[in-house]
This record gives C-alpha cells, structure tokens and sequence, in this order.
C-alpha cells in the first residue's frame, strides 16, 4: 500500500532527510520519501502492517520536528 501525506512546517531539508532515514528503516516499509520542497511524506509499506508503520511514522516525524503537522491521516 502506498499513501501520500502532506507535512506542515517541516523547516529544513536535514530533517526532511533525518524523518526519511528513520521511516525507510521501519520494519515492512518498502520506500519512504519525504519531500522538503513539496512538504510531503510517501509511505509505501506491506499492506499488514500499514496502520503500524504509519503509527510508528508519525511518532517519529513529532520526535524530528515537534511543529510539524500531518494531513490525510
């Protein structure tokens, strides 16, 4: 499965870059891009666990960016 998010108030490319690393590294993610310019997150994960990774997706992008918030969800 493969969802687009969009992020509000991402304010730099480095934590674009940091929010990507650590998503990409969940366990059943396929690809995950996280567009500074666009101000968006692209999950692509195994459809079981889906609703995890996008749990633990969410955690992480609070942890990175506290301000920052998550529309589509």
């Amino acid at each position: 499965m493969r969802k687009v998010y969009k992020l509000d108030d991402v304010c730099c490319a480095n934590c674009a870059a940091k929010i990507e690393r650590e998503v990409q590294a969940l366990d059943g993610v396929k690809e995950a891009n996280v567009s500074f310019i666009m101000q968006n997150m692209t999950i692509d994960a195994d459809d079981d666990k889906f609703d995890e990774v996008l749990k633990k997706a969410v955690k992480i992008v609070k942890k990175i960016e506290p301000d920052c918030e998550i529309s589509g969800l």
